[in-house]
């Protein structure tokens, strides 16, 4: 095959327009005319360039088929005169070429018309912006995730600070009720004993139209029964005050999120305990509550926090009981490991398998739309890694959900703290 200075390929036969020649010669696009034999009848200057950068046939670089060799069969197969574009890895150049395909007819034969460019940048700068753009939801996602965590525990913070001041306006009147039916108790009792004594040193004293007449009021008042309920209703009343004071100050255990400073040695038998109390009217009318609690030494944490994620895996466990069920809490202790633990099991339907793995996902919920927010689990894995621990899922072997909640029993020495 002649030399081509021009750079253009050297071809038997070209499109026989000189105008459609010079335009296809200036365009930065290389162009083959390829038929259905995969003989090219035409290459621009700029395929010819095209040919070089991707090391075509070294040995005739300016042949037109050696550019076509790289090219996967597909791409000018016959027949199929329809338009067709897409992008073609060049394996062996690493390179990556945008094709373009119309119909086209030599000497009444169909045959295809190919514009080629390399697209090999352009496209490590859309795969980068792309994997950046991916990055950038994701930071958005969590900066987002961050905001609701944050929003929800200045909300807490709130409402613990709101509970903090309640129970303590209630506590003051609960005082002196508490106090004065201690009183009554007192009061009634020794006057239920001198209305006996009077009893029973006057009756031999007394006639019979007198005697008839107290036992009328007696009887009208109900005497022998009051004198036995009135003591019963007033010990009711004051186990009734003792389970208000109990709330209350479960009430201001639980409202410590975000209030304490640094760290504590805490219960975590007593902080489940007053969590339980704070959400029992939510599960008292679907569940009943059994205790396997093993022996735990005191746990550093943020109690207030660490209670935030008992009141969430509570109320999760009773939406995930039907009409009626039993939450099972156990706990233990990881001598070897530093380590204690606490689960909560339901006797529910069980967690879907498909859903498991995004439990902890910020906005992900099983609930009905409108009934869930999907950021009660997401705080309290945030909690709890911030704990130094791990919160786990899984379905139980006996049936239900069980959340299980490890903890370090002691933290690392913290800067400044």
């Amino acid at each position: 095959m002649p030399d081509s200075p021009t750079g253009r390929f050297w071809l038997p036969a070209q499109p026989g327009n000189p105008e459609l020649v010079a335009f296809l010669e200036m365009l930065e696009e290389g162009v083959l005319l390829v038929d259905a034999a995969r003989a090219v009848h035409y290459g621009n200057p700029a395929a010819a360039a095209l040919a070089h950068g991707l090391g075509a046939d070294p040995d005739d670089p300016d042949n037109p088929e050696s550019l076509l060799a790289l090219l996967p069969d597909a791409v000018c197969a016959l027949p199929g005169p329809e338009r067709w574009s897409g992008d073609v890895r060049v394996e062996r150049a690493a390179r990556v070429l945008a094709v373009r395909r119309y119909p086209w007819v030599i000497d009444g034969r169909p045959a295809h018309l190919l514009l080629l460019r390399d697209v090999t940048e352009a496209r490590h700068r859309q795969d980068e912006l792309r994997r950046r753009h991916g990055e950038l939801q994701q930071a958005y996602a969590r900066l987002a995730s961050a905001q609701e965590q944050l929003l929800q525990q200045e909300k807490m913070a709130s409402i613990g600070q709101l509970a903090a001041g309640i129970a303590h306006e209630i506590n003051n009147p609960i005082g002196y009720v508490h106090s004065n039916l201690v009183s009554l108790r007192d009061y009634t009792s020794g006057l239920l004993e001198l209305i006996h004594a009077y009893e029973h040193a006057l009756a031999p004293r007394l006639d019979e139209s007198t005697l008839a007449a107290i036992s009328g009021v007696r009887a009208r008042i109900d005497f022998d029964f009051v004198s036995t309920d009135l003591p019963e209703l007033i010990n009711e009343s004051r186990e009734g005050l003792e389970r208000v004071r109990r709330i209350v100050q479960d009430l201001k255990d639980f409202s410590h999120a975000g209030r304490e400073a640094g760290w504590r040695r805490v219960d975590l038998h007593k902080g489940l305990e007053s969590t339980l109390n704070i959400v029992w009217n939510d599960l008292k009318y679907k569940a009943r509550v059994a205790r396997q609690f093993g022996d735990l030494p005191l746990v550093e944490c943020h109690p207030g926090e660490i209670n935030q994620v008992f009141m969430n895996l509570l109320l999760n466990a009773s939406h995930a009981i039907g009409e009626r069920g039993t939450i099972t809490l156990a706990s233990g202790h990881d001598a070897g490991r530093d380590e204690v633990w606490i689960s909560v099991r339901d006797s529910g339907a069980g967690i879907a398998a498909e859903a498991l793995p995004r439990l902890f996902d910020p906005f992900f919920t099983t609930k009905p739309v409108g009934t869930g927010t999907g950021l009660g689990l997401s705080i309290s894995y945030g909690i709890v890694k911030k704990h130094g621990g791990r919160i786990e899922a899984a379905n139980a072997p006996e049936g239900g959900a069980v959340f299980t909640v490890v903890l370090p029993v002691h933290q690392p020495l913290r800067v400044g703290e």
